[in-house]
């Protein structure tokens, strides 16, 4: 019993880490910048519509893994898996820029260095470093920082819950609490705006890719319970957050956490951007390993590892030069368009008529936020 256990909390630290790492150091300012007061709302939308493509990823993990390993799925779904490996080397050579991206953004503004152009150098670097090492010696050196990572991310979270929750205590009980305005948008742009944040919650489909590890049960559960977890602490946190993010003045700052981490206590300015180049250095580490590890399987071969790490990486340097808001949005639609496919999958597995139109809906909306999601601010 102790065994599994373990192992089930082995497997979910591995989607947890990339949930985490993908965006709850930027959806409280985004957010803010599109919906204002309804931010919690967004958040719970974002997060319902993640566990239904999560419900279709686990759906293909019992049903389209064994078809397709055994060679006797459709030809469709046989097809729409292969296209679905290629959009997702893509989708983590943009992810990999986009947490080198957030990176920078966090480490110069706590140093006061922050500028578009520092950032760009800084970026360029890191991936730029990633890329070389993992040519000449491989990337596995790096992944142990995975765990390290979530354990400081976690704590990170925990401190600011706190810091944020008393803010809001005290501001309410001295009837100061000041909620944001609701920003001048249509209701088209708010679904843009807020679609285009999809990635914040990327991660889960991790449990997909790890066969060799853990058996389809195990898998199913840690997809599961990642999302679960992730869900409440990500609604905690927005909730916590909205009444600081009047202080930000109207403006959508890729690191405007720093100035309500600081707002809500001076001491956690520091442990924020500590976090915030660990967790993102981590996760641009773990996604650029899946994605050359992908491209390898894809290719069959053809372009190994080592290989896809530099290609990851060279796409990572090219969008490095747009600002971090875009590179989020063009992330989010990367993976809608994956999500969408592995949605083609599972309609050409399932038997069932009313399953299908179900699963039919939701890549209606992962295809809208794939064509038409647009960066905040």
């Amino acid at each position: 019993m102790e065994e599994n256990t373990k192992k089930l909390l082995g497997a979910t630290a591995t989607p947890l880490a990339s949930i985490f790492g993908s965006g709850f150091l930027v959806i409280v300012p985004i957010l803010y910048g599109a919906v204002g007061p309804y931010s919690l709302v967004a958040m719970a939308c974002v997060c319902g519509l993640a566990y239904a493509v999560g419900s279709v990823i686990r759906y293909n993990i019992r049903h389209a893994e064994p078809l397709l390993e055994a060679g006797n799925a459709p030809p469709r779904a046989v097809f729409f898996e292969h296209t679905a490996d290629i959009a997702l080397v893509m989708s983590y050579a943009i992810s990999t820029c986009l947490y080198i991206r957030i990176l920078a953004a966090f480490l110069l503004g706590g140093l006061k260095m922050d500028t578009p152009f520092n950032e760009h150098i800084v970026t360029v670097i890191v991936i730029g470093s990633i890329g070389l090492v993992g040519y000449f010696k491989g990337l596995d050196m790096l992944q142990e920082l995975e765990t390290l990572a979530l354990v400081v991310t976690l704590l990170i979270i925990v401190a600011l819950l706190a810091a944020f929750g008393s803010y809001d205590f005290h501001a309410f009980t001295g009837a100061t609490i000041q909620l944001p305005a609701m920003p001048n948008h249509s209701w088209w742009e708010i679904a843009t705006i807020v679609g285009g944040t999809l990635i914040v919650v990327q991660g889960f489909e991790t449990t997909r890719y790890l066969e060799e590890e853990y058996d389809q049960e195990t898998r199913i559960r840690s997809c599961r319970r990642s999302q679960l977890v992730s869900t409440a602490v990500y609604l905690v946190f927005v909730a916590l957050a909205t009444p600081l993010t009047h202080f930000l003045g109207g403006k959508v700052e890729d690191n405007g956490l720093i100035l309500l981490a600081a707002k809500a206590s001076a001491l956690l300015t520091f442990p924020l951007v500590a976090a915030a180049v660990l967790s993102q250095f981590s996760a641009a580490v773990a996604d650029t390993i899946a994605g050359g590890g992908n491209l390898a399987e894809a290719t069959k071969g053809h372009v190994d590892s080592r290989h896809g790490y530099v290609l990851i990486c060279g796409v990572g340097i090219v969008l490095a030069f747009f600002n971090t808001l875009t590179i989020l949005a063009l992330a989010s639609r990367a993976f809608a368009f994956y999500y969408a496919l592995q949605c083609f999958v599972a309609i050409n597995i399932s038997k069932k008529s009313l399953e299908k139109w179900a699963i039919r809906l939701l890549a209606a909306v992962l295809i809208f936020i794939a064509v038409f999601s647009v960066p905040a601010g």
